[in-house]
């Protein structure tokens, strides 16, 4: 398994880290068989897999559940899972209580938090108690409410500086990487230049330290909205449906299942078998 002295080993080598979002046990295994550098266990969840419109309704049982899922399928993979909305903006013994339950309960090796301001204080006080932290910045999810919508960040000078300050005060309270979401190719890789940790960009060009996506995007598993920044490498939608289709076919005109998915026994038994209350 890679540590977070991988990673920065990674960065300063320029050999750029490979990370993607998984939910299950069946899509972290494949990910670990693809060699990945390191899986996230996104709140995404809530959109992928469970069906809502945004991330807000994710719960940290929810968060449990997808990381203990993902950890039996990757156990050699490093895993970092989002805290969910809310989870860290209390008092911070609860949000204590919520990484040592994620941490504990599911072997994961870190965790993530959006956005910087008010969150700074908590990236430092979880990494002083001896917890891995990556930061997340430009397109939040989890505050999308209040940034407008699922848009590009920092495109204006003022909003880019901001960024800028941000990802620095991130790197200085303790984070040991960053991703950095849907903000413009030269402001990604001023940023990546700038800071000493690793910046995984997603929707923010090639010149970041890594890249992450989420698995469902990569291999063509949606029939919903694929953003422009995904490159899919497969379409796995087209071909679930069609197998759906032939399957029901089969069914409809006894087709399946055929000899050799069908069980016999000693044709001698069923003259034996209890027949209109004989005995």
């Amino acid at each position: 398994m890679k540590t977070i002295t991988s990673f920065v080993k990674m960065k300063t080598n320029r050999d750029p880290i490979a990370m993607v979002t998984a939910y299950d046990a069946p899509t972290a295994k494949a990910a670990a068989k693809a060699e990945m550098d390191m899986i996230l266990v996104g709140d995404s969840a809530g959109m992928v897999v469970h069906g809502y419109d945004s991330t807000i309704p994710v719960t940290l049982d929810d968060m449990v559940l997808h990381s203990k899922a993902v950890k039996r399928g990757a156990p050699h993979i490093f895993t970092v899972t989002d805290l969910p909305f809310l989870s860290y903006n209390g008092e911070f013994a609860e949000t204590l209580q919520s990484v040592k339950r994620l941490m504990q309960e599911t072997g994961i090796q870190a965790v993530k938090l959006e956005g910087a301001g008010r969150t700074l204080s908590v990236i430092d006080r979880l990494t002083q108690s001896g917890v891995p932290v990556v930061g997340h910045l430009g397109l939040t999810p989890q505050s999308v409410g209040t940034i407008g919508g699922y848009k590009v960040q920092g495109k204006t000078e003022e909003s880019a500086n901001q960024l800028v300050k941000d990802a620095v005060a991130i790197q200085e309270s303790g984070a040991f990487a960053l991703v950095l979401e849907c903000v413009p190719l030269q402001l990604a890789s001023h940023i990546t230049d700038l800071l000493t940790i690793p910046v995984i960009g997603i929707g923010a060009g090639v010149e970041t330290d890594g890249q992450v996506l989420v698995f469902h995007d990569i291999v063509g598993f949606s029939d919903g909205f694929v953003p422009s920044f995904v490159k899919q490498y497969a379409d796995i939608q087209t071909e679930m449906e069609t197998a759906l289709l032939t399957y029901v076919k089969e069914v409809k005109q006894s087709i399946f299942p055929e000899p050799q998915h069908t069980f016999t026994m000693n044709q001698e038994i069923p003259g034996t078998l209890y027949k209109g209350g004989e005995k």
